[in-house]
């Protein structure tokens, strides 16, 4: 078995101002991939702004592998669009969880990651120590579309370890 650091629960929160891929509007849902773990939201019927709120947990072993979403629109009789898509780092987000954050107060912000060419973070981005657990908020713009983005936010559950 492979060596899991621990689960990322990723809460997709909404799309913004996603692309018409139907006659006035699209059907939208995001695909979550990390190597080959694939998941997938609820699709949104007839809505450029979805909001999705819905969480994904993914199995982390290697913090480097980045994240990629992939956004669709439902078809009923031919194959899905595509919406764009967008990829995120993780490493930083592991390397907060690894500092053992437990005595700083709620709301500090740990690091914050700035849009570059290695992301497609729309604006700058917050690790934070909140409520008792390492979170990271970000806007990611879509690739290889005319607009939109997806909100979403990262938080980090440990795995008790047996032993």
């Amino acid at each position: 078995m492979e060596n899991i650091l621990g689960l990322l629960r990723i809460k997709i929160i909404r799309g913004i101002n996603l692309a018409i891929r139907d006659a006035i509007s699209s059907d939208p849902y995001v695909i979550v991939r990390m190597a080959k773990q694939k998941l997938k939201t609820r699709v949104v019927k007839k809505n450029l702004n979805p909001e999705w709120n819905e969480e994904l947990t993914l199995t982390i072993s290697d913090p480097n592998i980045p994240i990629k979403l992939q956004v669709y629109d439902k078809d009923t009789f031919t194959l899905d669009d595509k919406m764009g898509d967008a990829y995120f780092s993780i490493k930083e987000f592991v390397e907060a969880v690894k500092m053992k954050l437990e005595n700083i107060p709620s709301g500090t912000i740990v690091t914050k990651v700035r849009p570059n060419r290695e992301n497609c973070l729309s604006e700058d981005s917050f690790i934070k120590w909140e409520n008792g657990k390492v979170t990271q908020s970000m806007f990611l713009r879509l690739n290889n579309v005319e607009c939109g983005e997806i909100e979403l936010q990262l938080h980090w559950i440990d795995i008790p370890r047996s032993g």
